[in-house]
Order: C-alpha cells, then sequence, then structure tokens
C-alpha cells in the first residue's frame, strides 16, 4: 500500500463533498437570483398602485424562499441578500395593506436577513410617503412616516458589533437617515 492511500481516499471523499456543495450552492444562486427578481417586481407593482400583481409575484416568492430555505444548509450566505430582499417586499406589502408587520419567523427566514430588509423597507416606505404627498393624501403620507418611523425606533435597542450583524449598523444609520428627511419632506 502506499504511503498516500489514505491520503488519497481522504482527498477524494472532500472533492465528492465538495461537488455536492457546489452543485447546491449552484442552485440556490440560481433560486436568489429568481427571488430577488420577484421581490423587485412586487415592490415596483406596490409603487405603481398594482397591489394584485404585488401579490402575484410575493406568492410565487414566497415558495421559491421555501424551496431555498430547504437546501441552504451551510450554504446560507449565499441567498442571504435573497431573503434580506424578500423581507423588505413582505414588510412593504404588509403596511400597504394595514396589516401587522410579518416577523422573522413568520416568514421562515434568518433573523440577519430580516433586519435588514426591515432597515430597507423605511427606504421605501418613505418613497411610498412621497407619492401620497404628491397626490395629496397628507393624511396617508403621515400614515406611511408613522410605520417608518415606528420600524426604526422598533430597531434602536439592536446595538452589536459587525462581526454578529454585518451591515447592519450602515443600514441603520441610513434609515435613521431616511426617517430625518422624510420628516422634513413631511413638515413643508
Amino acid at each position: 500500500m502506499k504511503p498516500t492511500a489514505k491520503l488519497e481516499g481522504s482527498v477524494g471523499e472532500i472533492c465528492k463533498e465538495l461537488k455536492k456543495q457546489e452543485e447546491a450552492q449552484d442552485g440556490l444562486l440560481r433560486l436568489s437570483r429568481e427571488i430577488v427578481r420577484g421581490c423587485a417586481l412586487a415592490i415596483k407593482a406596490v409603487h405603481a398602485g398594482e397591489k394584485k400583481n404585488a401579490e402575484k409575484e410575493l406568492v410565487a416568492v414566497v415558495e421559491m424562499v421555501k424551496k431555498a430555505r430547504g437546501g441552504d444548509r451551510d450554504l446560507e450566505h449565499v441567498v442571504m441578500q435573497a431573503y434580506q430582499e424578500f423581507a423588505e417586499a413582505e414588510i412593504l406589502m404588509a403596511v400597504l395593506e394595514k396589516r401587522q408587520l410579518p416577523t422573522h419567523s413568520e416568514l421562515g427566514i434568518p433573523f440577519e436577513s430580516y433586519l435588514l430588509g426591515l432597515c430597507d423597507s423605511i427606504g421605501e416606505l418613505r418613497r411610498e410617503m412621497l407619492e401620497q404627498l404628491k397626490k395629496g393624501k397628507k393624511r396617508e403620507a403621515e400614515r406611511y412616516f408613522g410605520e417608518m418611523n415606528a420600524i426604526y425606533e422598533a430597531m434602536l435597542p439592536i446595538r452589536f458589533s459587525n462581526s454578529l450583524l454585518p451591515n447592519f449598523r450602515r443600514k441603520q444609520d441610513v434609515a435613521r437617515m431616511q426617517v430625518e428627511h422624510a420628516r422634513s419632506e413631511l413638515l413643508r
């Protein structure tokens, strides 16, 4: 027996495992792109006042997220952005429909993606607020601002290092600026 026989066998097994992981990753990358695309279409439909189209897109996205969650073990990092976009779209839809905001467990996604999606939803809510102001619907604009502000304030206690929550503090700062700008835009 060669002195490297065990090593070659071990490397061969590692290669088989890495091949499986690579295939899983490739599938998740494709699914991630579809989720992001579906969320973008849903958000665009919301802003265009096409609620039915937004709902239709989100129904499809929910199924894709379930599929991704079923195969993301040890590969969550590959689909974190997609989960974040999903959270953002679902939060926007909940505000539009005057429902309670969904939790990360209700959406079935990791809390890290959920928190980043919450931060990003503030910008989308500001956009809706501005649309309502353009239409002369100040009361509705105030409702969107109230939701933005409530989301931002709910996240204030979250103060952890970037190593635990990558990008959160930066997004939280951007959310704060969005709320401040929205407040001044509402008072004009």
